[in-house]
C-alpha cells in the first residue's frame, strides 16, 4: 500500500520533493501546503513543473493538511529566518500523529545538540503524544557531514581528523532570501549578514559536528568559527541580485569541532559567485560545485563527490541530492519508533522502486 504523503512548501527544495512524491509509486500525494496565496488553489502537478493534473490542490492551511491524514509530511519550508515558527509547524504535525521527514530546520539533524533542552522537550512530547517520528537531514548539513564520513571512517584503524567541504559557485542560485538576507551577497563588508553573526554557523552546522562526533565515539569540547569574505572586483549581476563593486562576492568559512584541544572535525565552505575570485582558495572537482570528505588517519582518504542532473545545473543537482535523501527516507521514518531520530538511528536507505524510474 502506498504511503500517504503531503508536501510542505514548494520553493527550490520543495518543488523537487513534490515531483518525486507525485511520480514515485511508493507514495500517494494527499496534500500540499504553500506559503504564498498566489500558489493556493493550484494543482500539485503544476507546482512541481510536471505536465500532469493530480487533483491535489495547494492550501495555505496546516489544518487542511492534517485533515488529509497523511502518514508523513515532507517539510521543506524556509527556516533560517523563522526557526521558532518552523519548530511550531513541526510540533503541530507530530502531535496530530503525522510523521515528519524534512530538510529543515537544520539543527534538528541532531536534536540533542542542535536545539535548547526546552525546545527539544516540546518536540519530543509532541512526537510521543502523536506516536510520530521526526527525521531531518539533507546534503550539507546532511549526508556529506555524517553518513559519508561515518562509512569511510568505518574502514580506518585510526582517525585523526575528518574534514567535510562544500565548494560552490552560487551565481545561478536564484533565492534572494538566501543569497542576500542570509548569506549577504551584494552587501557591504562592514555589515555582518545573518549567516556570520556570532554563533549562527555553529547553530547551522554544530548539530552535524556533534552527530559525527557521536558516531566516532568522541565528545566535542568546543566549536570554533572562522570566516573570510571577499569583495567584488567590479559590479556584476547574478541570478538573485546585483553584486556591486566592493560588496561581498564570495566567502570561505570553517567550523571546527575541537576534541581534547585538537581540530578533529572540520566543516568548511568555499563559496564564490564567479570563478576568478580568490584563486588561492581550493576549487570544486567539477565546474561549479562538489563536495569533499577528507579523512586523515590510517588509511587516509579523499572522497570528491560531484552531483549532476539532466534537469538543472550544479546548484539544482545539490538541492536534488539533499531532497532525495529526505524523500527516500520517508518509508523508514514511517516505520520508526515514535520520537526524534537521526542518521545514527536510521537504517541505510537504498533505492527500492527507483531503478528504471524516469
Amino acid at each position: 500500500m502506498a504511503i500517504r504523503v503531503a508536501q510542505i512548501a514548494t520553493g527550490n527544495a520543495g518543488a523537487i520533493a513534490l515531483r518525486q512524491l507525485i511520480e514515485d509509486p511508493r507514495f500517494e500525494l494527499v496534500g500540499v501546503w504553500v506559503h504564498s496565496a498566489a500558489k493556493a488553489g493550484r494543482d500539485a502537478g503544476e507546482l512541481a513543473g510536471l505536465e500532469v493534473t493530480t487533483g491535489v490542490t495547494a492550501t495555505t492551511s496546516s489544518a487542511d493538511i492534517i485533515a488529509a491524514r497523511p502518514d508523513c509530511v515532507v517539510y521543506c519550508a524556509m527556516s533560517d529566518n523563522r526557526p521558532v515558527e518552523a519548530a511550531r509547524d513541526i510540533r503541530e504535525y507530530l502531535s496530530a500523529g503525522i510523521n515528519v521527514a524534512g530538510t529543515a530546520p537544520t539543527p534538528l539533524i541532531n536534536p540533542v545538540a542542535g536545539i535548547p533542552d526546552s525546545a527539544r522537550a516540546k518536540l519530543e512530547a509532541a512526537a510521543l503524544e502523536g506516536g510520530a517520528t521526526l527525521f531531518v537531514t539533507g546534503v550539507d548539513p546532511g549526508f556529506t557531514n555524517d553518513l559519508l564520513p561515518l562509512v569511510i571512517t568505518g574502514t580506518c584503524r585510526e582517525v585523526r581528523q575528518v574534514r567535510c567541504t562544500e565548494f560552490s559557485d552560487y551565481a545561478t542560485y536564484d533565492s534572494t532570501e538566501s543569497m542576500v538576507d542570509v548569506m549577504g551577497f551584494g552587501t557591504p563588508l562592514d555589515q555582518t549578514p545573518l549567516l556570520f553573526l556570532p554563533g549562527v554557523l555553529t547553530a547551522g552546522w554544530g548539530a552535524s559536528i556533534h552527530l559525527l562526533a557521536a558516531g566516532l565515539g568522541v565528545e566535542v569540547d568546543e566549536i570554533t568559527e572562522h570566516v573570510e569574505r571577499e569583495p567584488a572586483p567590479e559590479t556584476y549581476e547574478v541570478a538573485a541580485c546585483t553584486i556591486a563593486e566592493g560588496t561581498q562576492a564570495g566567502f570561505r568559512f570553517q567550523i571546527t569541532g575541537m576534541v581534547a584541544g585538537e581540530p578533529v572535525i572540520v566543516v568548511e565552505h568555499v563559496t564564490r559567485t564567479r570563478d576568478d575570485l580568490r584563486p588561492d582558495w581550493p576549487y570544486a572537482v567539477q565546474e561549479g560545485h562538489s563536495y569533499r570528505v577528507e579523512v586523515i588517519g590510517e588509511p587516509s582518504y579523499v572522497l570528491d563527490l560531484a552531483a549532476q542532473s539532466a534537469d538543472g545545473d550544479h546548484n539544482y543537482s545539490a538541492i536534488l541530492a539533499g531532497v532525495g535523501r529526505v524523500v527516500n527516507a520517508v518509508p523508514a521514518v514511517v516505520a520508526a519508533a515514535p520520537g526524534l531520530t537521526t542518521t545514527l538511528q536510521m537504517p541505510l536507505t537504498g533505492a527500492p522502486g527507483l531503478v528504471g524510474a524516469r
